[in-house]
């Protein structure tokens, strides 16, 4: 039982380790070897947890859409609890790892292969969060919710970047209660009443 939990650990921390190497120096830059010595593990680990620097890379992107939590393809959650958690999301990124996870979403690799793995994942995010508003690839009338969610999350990604980045004020202060009136007010315009005028 601990081995498994010791090799959960040891992944979750080269995910952690992989993303800030990623994020701060670029997928070309970065070495397999340079995430396995920030964890003091072997590097021998990173292809026996994740295949590749590539499949590295994909468990980076998999994860901040995990953390995004907008639900699964399968089950994804309502559209109220998905604005909600997006809201959680702009309020608590100020710490350590949030602005590097955005700059891994943002940046361009220069990598071919990591870069369709980030428009892969970028694109099942958006699908992810359209779905919680009613969006189903089998319904054309329903395309118009990706676009929208698109906006959503570039809104969120816009504001994020602005309160860990700057610290413009009232913005970098503002909590959960400040936030929940005008952002909700987008989010809701733009997932909750497909009808109305964004």
């Amino acid at each position: 039982m601990r081995g498994g939990r010791d090799a959960d650990a040891t992944r979750r921390a080269l995910v952690r380790a992989a993303r800030r190497r990623f994020a701060t120096g670029g997928y070309r830059a970065t070495t397999v070897r340079r995430i396995a010595a920030d964890v003091g593990v072997n590097v021998a680990l990173i292809s026996r947890y994740f295949g590749s620097k590539e499949g590295l890379f994909e468990a980076c992107m998999n994860r901040t859409v995990d953390e995004l939590g907008t639900g699964d393809r399968a089950r994804p959650v309502g559209v109220d609890a998905v604005i909600d958690r997006l809201i959680g999301h702009v309020v608590e990124s100020p710490n350590a790892d949030d602005p590097l996870q955005l700059l891994l979403l943002l940046r361009s690799s220069g990598d071919e292969n990591a870069d369709s793995i980030r428009r892969r994942t970028l694109e099942s995010f958006t699908e992810r969060l359209a779905a919680s508003a009613g969006w189903s690839a089998d319904d054309p009338s329903s395309a118009p919710l990706l676009l929208r969610a698109q906006v959503a999350m570039a809104t969120m990604l816009g504001l994020v970047m602005l309160r860990t980045s700057t610290g413009v004020q009232p913005a970098a202060a503002a909590t959960f209660e400040d936030l929940a009136g005008p952002l909700g007010q987008v989010f809701r315009v733009l997932l909750a009443d497909p009808d109305a005028t964004p």
